[in-house]
């Protein structure tokens, strides 16, 4: 089986491929500080518990793709590779790994791993033009054209970085849950908030997308939007233009880019 880890900024996402059927997943926080020793301990704790795979570390995997948008995790985990995985075939997804996707930005080298992972997916379960929405740490909004290519995109700050800055920022707030309000005017601070984060992301979202795509394509009804992150959920029913929810889209594409670059290895 395919073991495939996205770390990002707040969360790490790992994701078990038998083929192209995701049978397990788990999410973990992210934690630079972790050494691989820490990282491989927490791993046989996961998939110890698995059916499918053995009790050592490492029985039943047959590959591993990684994506970071931590170096120093990243660092830790090409470790975690070599020293528990050192049979098993690794590809990690940096500069010069195949991905089948061009990349039409100023600065290639400077677009987020996960970002280019998310767009070879699109490619591959919706075609292009696409949009897709993640919601993470940041929210990232990356445009595919009709020929397949990574043209650029959108960062904003993402839902949990907003409702932090209000809890710090605002004299009279604090943090809050993030959840639907019973309606949008909200009756007290808390679902005042709530509304804000809310319905305030689905005019974001909605805003963002349209004008994107209308420079995509010619009829921006062609683009196919999808949604993908821990926190898309909460937007989902409140956006007009999301077509596709795909919580595993970044697990997907790592699954595509192992296969496009085992044969090389």
């Amino acid at each position: 089986m395919l073991l495939t880890i996205d770390v990002g900024n707040t969360q790490t996402v790992l994701g078990l491929f038998d083929g192209e059927d995701i049978v397990e997943h788990w999410r973990i926080s992210t934690d630079a500080r972790r050494t691989a020793d820490e990282l491989a301990v927490l791993l046989q704790g996961l998939m110890g518990m698995h059916p499918l795979l053995g009790d050592e570390l490492g029985d039943g995997i047959d590959g591993i793709a990684i994506c970071a948008t931590v170096p120093s995790v990243l660092h830790e985990l090409r470790e975690v590779t070599r020293r528990y995985y050192g049979d098993v075939p690794a590809v990690l997804v940096e500069p010069g790994v195949k991905t089948g996707v061009p990349i039409l930005t100023d600065n290639p080298k400077e677009v987020g791993a996960d970002r280019i992972i998310n767009a070879v997916a699109a490619v591959d379960l919706y075609g292009g033009p696409a949009i897709v929405v993640d919601f993470g740490t940041a929210t990232t909004f990356d445009a595919v054209s009709a020929r397949g290519e990574y043209i650029g995109g959108v960062i904003a700050p993402g839902i949990e970085i907003s409702v932090d800055a209000l809890g710090v920022k605002g004299a009279q707030l604090r943090k809050i849950e993030v959840a639907r309000p019973r309606s949008v005017i909200g009756k007290n601070t808390v679902e005042a908030m709530q509304a804000g984060i809310v319905y305030g992301f689905a005019g974001q979202v909605d805003g963002v997308v349209s004008r994107m795509a209308r420079e995509l394509a010619d009829d921006p009804d062609d683009v196919t939007v999808i949604a993908t992150g821990g926190l898309a959920p909460m937007v989902l029913g409140e956006s007009s233009v999301i077509d596709e929810h795909e919580p595993w889209l970044t697990l997907i594409g790592l699954r595509l880019v192992y296969e496009r670059n085992v044969s090389r290895m």
